[in-house]
């Protein structure tokens, strides 16, 4: 099935449009680069399991920002250029933990975009020095009051200077949404030959498992769409939303998931340090959330004497957390 997103085309091969811009054939914008991620399987942390329930999971640091979040960025800015939402002279602004914001900024640079930034305090020193060399402005927030505190002090400024600005609002915003629709959840279906029986994904924005999970739903609505969340309000897994407790996305659809499965922090710490040593992935925290919530849903389907395809989706990878994290990666020196 043909990819029907805004920024689909931009994979094209770019032909030379005047005599001073030389292309080679081939070559692409840094758009199009963005999606297509490849499908990872496992070898050890899945030998356990009965050869007809397998387990993959879709490498999204192979993105250009480095994370699942260049989908939703660039479908939020192209939607609104071309609503005319994002005028020539706006500034982008929206709250974010790192990985929207290093999308936005990455993509800013790229269409000449200014970008203003709000963020808890304590975000990875990796991150903070990543956007700062793409050059956007940044407010830090107060590390207690986590990304929820972000956005309120996105929306006063907001509310205060509403010309001024473009406010992406990823947690509200469709596009977010609409982007895994038009793409991860097509990538999925094509890449495991429409087999997949599980898409197994946190919760953040919810962009991810909103639009993923009603795209693999209309191919086939029998496929189990699982949610994964923290099991505390007082939690250490970054990126990820407690929703009993947290500002609720206005794009999560609590009815979509036909199961949640709440996920400890100290689970997810100790799977990270796992996928390292035993698969030789270095991967992000919530990637390793997401690897908790497939294998114990893979497990379960085992013990049930049932064949399954789950397929799960690894946000980013290790980098931009060794510095705050050297502990769970066992990476701090002696």
């Amino acid at each position: 099935m043909a990819v029907n997103l805004a920024f689909a085309a931009t994979g094209t091969t770019q032909r030379a449009t005047t005599s001073r811009q030389m292309v080679a054939p081939g070559a692409r914008r840094l758009e199009g680069l963005i999606g297509n991620t490849p499908l990872l399987a496992f070898q050890r942390m899945t030998a356990h399991l009965p050869a007809n329930v397998q387990i993959y999971a879709k490498a999204e640091w192979t993105n250009p920002g480095g994370s699942v979040k260049d989908r939703a960025a660039l479908n939020i800015i192209m939607t609104a250029e071309r609503e005319g939402k994002l005028r020539p002279g706006m500034t982008l602004v929206d709250s974010t933990s790192g990985n929207t914001g290093i999308a936005y900024a990455m993509l800013g640079a790229a269409r000449g975009i200014k970008v203003k930034l709000f963020l808890p305090s304590n975000v990875s020193p990796e991150r903070i020095a990543i956007l700062r060399a793409y050059g956007v402005e940044l407010v830090f927030t107060d590390p207690l009051e986590g990304s929820d505190g972000a956005i309120r002090a996105v929306r006063d400024l907001v509310a205060r200077e509403p010309d001024a600005y473009f406010y992406a609002d990823q947690y509200s915003n469709p596009a977010n949404w609409q982007a895994h629709y038009q793409t991860t959840g097509v990538e999925i279906w094509e890449q495991t030959g429409g087999a997949v029986t599980h898409f197994v994904a946190g919760l953040g924005t919810s962009g991810t498992l909103m639009g993923t999970g009603r795209r693999l739903k209309d191919y086939n609505p029998a496929i189990q769409v699982i949610s994964l969340q923290p099991d505390s309000p007082f939690h250490g897994l970054e990126g990820l939303k407690h929703m009993p407790t947290a500002i609720k996305p206005g794009i999560y659809d609590e009815k979509l998931a036909d199961r949640n499965l709440d996920i400890s922090t100290e689970d997810s710490y100790a799977m990270a340090k796992r996928l390292a040593r035993e698969e030789g992935l270095m991967v992000g925290i919530s990637a390793a959330t997401a690897m908790v919530g497939a294998l114990k849903v893979a497990e379960e389907v085992a013990a049930r004497g049932e064949p399954a395809m789950i397929v799960t989706l690894f946000p980013d990878g290790a980098a931009k957390y060794l510095s705050s994290h050297s502990d769970i990666y066992g990476a701090r020196s002696a």
